[in-house]
């Protein structure tokens, strides 16, 4: 871990607004993740941590001007290509839903990001495979596999382009307690090896035990 920031987050302030009607979600944020450091964000659904990782995932944009600085570059201040070639160049995502395409191989699925980037699929797709323990199913369909299985893909497809931030959003919550255990161990083993900076959403207090900081949200807001 180094005192650089990889995310610098102040004054998040999002509201949604139906039928002439604003409510606020998250008022007025300050984050500050550091190169290598493994933070979860613990909180009851609702508290605003699935729209805060959007923002800081370049995925939405904050309702009121504040600060995000990602791998040192002002996030908030690009274009939306510059948004997408940024957060294609730093960013890896891992979602409770899988996401995975149904009808091409495990081993299509990782290498899809580096397609997307006209990157060439070289050793890193074999080398994540082998580190998610599929490198035997390489050439099945997500539909052959088990629901512990997905996850594993999507992680390996989330680190594949070698991210310097991995998000995570509840990667736990579809699974069972020892798949659950499985998917933490691997992010756990990922962030000591590589020294990959995570940033990672949950309800489920276990998940916690990984991370070198925690930080608890309620109504928006992060409290002590």
């Amino acid at each position: 871990m180094t005192d650089d920031p990889m995310i610098e987050a102040r004054d998040v302030y999002h509201a949604y607004t139906h039928a002439g009607v604003t409510e606020p979600v998250l008022h007025g944020l300050e984050l500050v993740v550091r190169r290598g450091e493994f933070v979860v964000i613990m909180g009851p659904s609702g508290c605003g941590k699935t729209t805060l990782l959007n923002i800081l995932g370049l995925m939405a944009c904050p309702t009121r001007a504040g600060t995000l600085r990602l791998a040192g570059e002002d996030a908030l201040g690009l274009s939306d290509a510059a948004r997408t070639r940024l957060r294609r160049a730093t960013l890896g995502f891992v979602f409770q839903r899988f996401n995975l395409l149904p009808t091409i191989s495990a081993r299509q699925n990782v290498a899809l990001p580096l397609r997307i980037r006209g990157e060439a699929a070289d050793g890193r797709v074999a080398e994540l495979l082998e580190a998610v323990g599929l490198q035997d199913c390489a050439d099945k369909e997500p539909g052959r596999l088990s629901v512990g299985q997905q996850q594993r893909v999507a992680i390996a497809r989330a680190l594949v382009t070698r991210p310097a931030l991995l998000l995570a959003d509840e990667p736990t919550g579809n699974l069972d307690s020892a798949n659950a255990e499985a998917v933490l161990t691997l992010l756990t083993e990922f962030h000591r090896t590589w020294r990959q900076t995570i940033l990672l959403i949950t309800h489920n207090e276990h998940l916690t035990v990984a991370a070198d900081r925690v930080l608890r949200m309620c109504d928006g807001r992060f409290v002590e």
